[in-house]
């Protein structure tokens, strides 16, 4: 079993995107390229963008600190700690209104 403090890593992964001229931190906590299912924690600056990108597979945004918008084709979902976002099957881009911290799960498609 391993056990993983989302709450340090978070305060962590913040500080980093603080701090980084691109505005934004990232870390696997679970998973990757041979696993279907990968969680990345995200923090981003306030103000600062994922530009629009594709979803690589099924995929949800769980909001752990801060305020982040998701746009997908015209349309806005808002999202605040504890809001679970899924992210549509199209290209969408996350911004950060606050500083964020996002808890991203992707099952990619075999």
């Amino acid at each position: 079993m391993q056990k993983i403090s989302l709450t340090a890593l978070a305060r962590h992964q913040l500080e980093i995107a603080r701090n980084a001229s691109s505005g934004r931190s990232a870390d696997t906590v679970f998973g990757g390229h041979e696993h279907v299912m990968r969680q990345t924690m995200i923090a981003l600056h306030a103000g600062f963008i994922l530009n629009e990108h594709e979803n690589p597979g099924e995929a949800t945004i769980y909001v752990l600190s801060g305020r982040v918008s998701m746009t997908a084709e015209g349309e806005a979902w808002n999202g605040s700690p504890g809001d679970l976002l899924v992210v549509p099957d199209a290209r969408h881009a996350l911004e950060a209104v606050e500083d964020s911290v996002v808890l991203l799960t992707v099952a990619k498609h075999q």
